[in-house]
């Protein structure tokens, strides 16, 4: 019992913050995400015997914690969130370098402007684009990772990923810009615009 309690002490107790973070971020409720976060320690002691000392102690908290979600809050809702067009756009399975340009998205949004506007924003999407979003560019997942938290292949997480950013890009086009940030594309359209008048 002792080495339970000190695996749990040292690698998964740490984790609670992210965790409060990430149940909010689903729920929009405080003592919902305090009960997610809760249920997911009593599981996790409950199967401490599952989880290998040294590993992944995050990612594993966070499956739980998904799972727990899944099981109690979206069977509240009569008609879950459906994404219905991932096999559209099974290209991202195998070229990473399409998702590139909206890495930008990442550098400045989450490093520079993590606002209001940016909070509400990312809440306001789809709980299955939300999900990875905060996964990967808040929590710092890989697709691997979050492939395995969220039950789904790597190709359906870029999509998602994909989709997700372009959806916030269009939400917070108007905050970027009105703190300084400026649309590359339109750029470059202005400047050959610009150089076609002279």
């Amino acid at each position: 019992m002792t080495g339970k309690n000190d695996i749990f002490e040292r690698e998964l107790f740490p984790h609670i913050e992210a965790l409060k973070t990430f149940a909010y971020h689903l729920t929009y409720d405080d003592d919902d995400a305090n009960d997610l976060v809760q249920e997911t320690y009593m599981k996790a002691f409950r199967f401490i015997d599952r989880y290998i000392e040294g590993t992944n102690a995050k990612a594993w908290l966070f499956k739980i914690l998904k799972n727990a979600y899944i099981n109690h809050y979206r069977k509240r809702s009569k008609q879950p969130t459906r994404v219905d067009f991932e096999d559209i756009v099974n290209y991202h399975d195998s070229d990473d370098s399409k998702v590139a340009g909206y890495l930008d998205l990442r550098e400045e949004l989450f490093d520079n402007m993590m606002g209001d506007e940016v909070t509400i924003a990312i809440n306001s999407l789809p709980i299955d684009f939300r999900t990875v979003v905060l996964l990967c560019d808040v929590e710092g997942f890989t697709y691997e990772e979050i492939a395995k938290i969220v039950d789904v292949p790597i190709g359906t997480v870029r999509s998602r990923l994909f989709r997700a950013r372009n959806m916030l890009k269009e939400r917070l086009k108007k905050y970027a810009e009105g703190l300084g940030y400026k649309d590359k594309r339109g750029e470059k359209k202005s400047d050959k615009a610009s150089k076609e008048e002279e």
